[in-house]
Parts: structure tokens; C-alpha cells; sequence
């Protein structure tokens, strides 16, 4: 792939996980429940009845991942904290037990010549702040601003990278307007006011890290915009798409950016948001760099009968898809990337998430040739690099997964990882798309490089 050339002798070659998802060790060391772990024992909410109390057991085999990480030929690893793990209540105490694991997986991968890039909070709020009202409530905000205090603090003098929240999108409107996902709540308006607060917390949180570090530190937020189109040229599909543009898309990326919250969806939605003085100045402060997460992209139908925004996502069938049904398309990510530079402006962004979900079939001598997965990655790094020879500013791709993990209400039938995970045995195994990752990196360097 000549192309990769395009991508610069800077460029930061990583993989990502999260907190609930891989650690396990659900109530080991002083961890108190996370909206995860109670929406996981709802009945129904998650396939075959998972939950992350095992998961890949990275919490006790971490050094053992790294060194998978080594082996991949890493610069880089994105994780995130669990926030009952460092404060089980939310606030207030620490817990350091919880905390002390983070000081040695970040001391591991600099050992390793690993660079950390830290999420602050990937979708585990603790059940204890949930039970004061979770992100319905302002006073969330400042939890989270509270926790990134004590993290920057901490981990600040070794962790210079750091993103605030992951995909508010996903707390705010999948998990308190359509219920697939924590806390499962499915309420117009309190999603409306759980989506400010998620910014807001984004804001204070980058005050937090910037003041409470030792040492020097980039923020910034992770978004998953997707390119959105109208199903056909229908007044009604063309109004539907940008109802579902601006719910994705706008909402998140023009209040980060300095706009305020888009007019047309505050109308959309009829509920304003509860802001108040200097919140959008909080939230659209300069950060120095942005996350994108890619995974497909939506083609839109009028939906007048459904929930706001209204519009229903078709598949186009000549397109192939995952095995989550979602559409394969990687000139999207192109897409998504150009937009976010040309039109609002970005001046660093990371690819923080990108990867796929297919079956995957472990061969007698236990090798796994995922070749759909591999093209998928090589297909999207070629995307990747097309935008960056039209002027994207990506400083970095992060693949998701580094493991197969408890991929939410999915639990674990979707398998993401460029590193097999063998659930019974917790037997890790680098499938072919981890090996092409790993020559990837490699060639890119010796492009860059000879």
C-alpha cells in the first residue's frame, strides 16, 4: 500500500479498547457497579444474558496484553478508566487499589515504548451517580470533571494524550432516548438534557486535565459522525436526512466546535437544552485534537410516525455489510474526515475507532484468516490516507478493537478484535488481520523512513 506514505513520518499507529468491555474483575480491589453492570442483569437488555464481569480478564493479564501490543508493533494504545474503579462513589473518595492499576498499565506501556492515550469516560458511569439522577443531571458534569482531576493528577506527568468522552451520541441517545443501551431509558427529554451535560462534562473536564496535570497535555473529545444520505430525491427523504444529520452529526459536532446547538434540531426535538451561562463557551473552548469514530454510513428514509428525528436507516443491498448488518462503505470515513476539517475547522484529528465484527473460524491448528476483516482494514487505511492527501490534519489510526471483547448489548457473539479471545480459556491468538495490521505499520515505516 504506496499510499501510506501519504500518511507522514508522525503518524501514530495504535489500537483501542474500553474499561467495561475487556478488564472483568467486576468487584475485585474496592469497584463499585457501573450502569453496565446493572443493565446487564436487566432481563433482555443483552444477547445470550452477558455481562462484563470476566470479559478478557485484562485487569489481571494486562502485562501479558501489552506485550500482544509490543508484538503488533504498536506506538500507540487507547483505553479508558473505569470511573467506579478509581471512585466508587462517584466523587469524593479514592480509591487506590483501582487507581494503582492504571499507574502500572500506563508504567507497562511506556516499559514497552507504548505511548497512552487515556479515555476518560467511555460509557461506565457508576451506578451511585446514576442513582442521583445520572447525565439528566448537571451535577454529573462535574463529576466527571471531578474524576478527570484526579486521573491528570495522577497520571499527568506520563500521560500527555487524552480524550474527555467517547461517542456521547451513544450515551445520550441510545441509552436514554431508544433503550438499547445503559441506563435503557427512552425519554425525549431527559436524553435532550443528558446530551448538554455529556458536552458540558466534556468542557470542565478539559479545564480539569489542563489544570491538574504535572505535566503538559492534549484534549480533546471522540465522536462517531457518519456520512448521512436521503434514500431518494423525495422532499420527505431529502428532510428526513437532514433531521438524521443534524440528530448524528450537527448536534455533537457544531456546540464543540463554537455554533451552539443547532436551531432546526432544537426544533425538532421541542426541548430546548438546558444551558446556561458560559456552557457553550465551556464546551466549544479550543481543544487540541478530535477523535473520530467511523463504522458505516446511513442512508435515510422519512420515518413521520417514528421517534425524533424521524427518518429510518435502509440498506443499500449492493453494498456488502458486517456482521453487525451494518454497511461496508470506507469511502465514508473519507468523508467524515474531509468534513470535520473543511467544515469546522479541525486542526488535529485521530481516527479512534475503526474496525468490523465478523464470525470468525479458528482452524485446527488454531489460526484464524480473517480475510474479510483484513480487507476491511486495508480498504479503510487506504481511505484514511486518500483524506489525508487532501488535506486532512490525521495525526493518528486507532483499530477496534486490540481483543474480541463484550461489544455491549451484543455481549459476545460480535467479535471486533485483531487478537482472538477464547472466552473459556482466555487464550489470546493474533488472527491474520492482527499479523497485516503489524506489516502495515512496518511498511509504513519503512516508507517514511528508508
Amino acid at each position: 500500500m504506496s499510499q501510506l506514505r501519504d500518511l507522514g513520518p508522525e503518524f501514530v499507529w495504535g489500537a483501542a479498547t474500553s474499561a467495561y468491555q475487556i478488564e472483568g474483575a467486576a468487584a475485585e480491589d474496592g469497584r463499585t457497579p457501573s450502569i453496565w453492570d446493572t443493565f446487564s442483569r436487566v432481563p433482555g437488555a443483552i444477547d445470550n444474558a452477558d455481562h462484563g464481569d470476566v470479559a478478557c480478564d485484562h485487569y489481571h493479564r494486562m502485562p501479558g496484553d501489552v506485550a500482544l501490543m509490543r508484538e503488533l508493533g504498536l506506538d500507540a494504545y487507547r483505553f479508558s478508566v473505569s470511573w467506579s474503579r478509581v471512585l466508587p462513589e462517584g466523587t469524593g473518595r479514592i480509591n487506590e487499589a483501582g487507581l494503582g492499576f492504571y499507574d502500572r498499565l500506563v508504567d507497562e506501556l511506556l516499559a514497552g515504548g507504548i505511548t497512552p492515550y487515556a479515555t476518560v469516560y467511555h460509557w461506565d458511569l457508576p451506578q451511585a451517580l446514576q442513582d442521583r439522577g445520572g447525565w439528566p443531571e448537571r451535577d454529573t458534569a462535574h463529576r466527571l470533571a471531578e474524576f478527570a482531576g484526579v486521573l491528570g493528577e495522577r497520571l499527568g506527568d506520563r500521560v500527555a494524550d487524552w480524550f474527555t468522552i467517547n461517542e456521547p451520541l451513544c450515551s445520550a441517545w441510545i441509552g436514554h432516548l431508544e433503550g438499547r443501551m445503559a441506563p435503557g431509558e427512552r425519554d425525549l427529554e431527559r436524553a435532550v438534557r443528558a446530551s448538554h451535560h455529556l458536552l458540558l462534562g466534556h468542557g470542565l473536564s478539559m479545564e480539569a486535565l489542563r489544570a491538574a496535570s504535572p505535566g503538559p497535555v492534549r484534549v480533546g473529545a471522540v465522536l462517531n459522525p457518519s456520512p448521512v444520505e436521503a434514500a431518494s430525491d423525495r422532499p420527505e427523504d431529502v428532510a428526513a436526512a437532514r433531521r438524521v444529520d443534524g440528530h448524528v452529526n450537527r448536534w455533537w459536532m457544531d456546540p464543540l466546535f463554537g455554533r451552539g446547538y443547532p436551531a432546526d434540531m432544537v426544533e425538532a426535538y421541542g426541548v430546548e437544552p438546558p444551558v446556561q451561562e458560559g456552557d457553550l463557551e465551556l464546551i466549544g473552548a479550543p481543544a487540541d485534537h478530535i477523535g473520530i469514530n467511523y463504522y458505516f454510513r446511513q442512508i435515510i428514509e422519512d420515518d413521520p410516525q417514528g421517534p425524533a428525528p424521524r427518518g429510518r436507516m435502509v440498506t443499500d443491498p449492493s453494498w456488502p455489510v458486517t456482521g453487525m448488518d451494518w454497511e461496508i462503505h470506507p469511502a465514508g470515513l473519507e468523508d467524515v474526515l474531509l468534513r470535520i476539517t473543511d467544515e469546522y475547522g479541525a486542526r488535529k484529528v485521530f481516527v479512534a475507532e475503526n474496525g468490523s465484527a465478523f464470525p470468525d473460524l479458528v482452524r485446527a491448528d488454531g489460526s484464524i484468516d480473517d480475510r474479510e476483516r483484513t480487507e476491511f482494514l486495508e480498504q479503510h487505511l487506504a481511505a484514511a490516507a486518500r483524506a489525508v492527501a487532501k488535506g486532512v490534519p490525521l495525526a493518528g489510526y486507532f483499530a477496534w478493537s486490540l481483543m474480541d471483547n463484550f461489544e455491549w448489548a451484543y455481549g459476545y457473539d460480535k467479535r471486533f478484535g485483531l487478537v482472538h479471545v477464547d472466552y473459556d480459556t482466555q487464550v489470546r491468538t493474533v488472527k491474520a488481520s492482527g499479523r497485516r495490521y503489524a506489516d502495515l505499520i512496518a511498511h509504513h515505516r519503512g516508507l517514511v523512513r528508508g
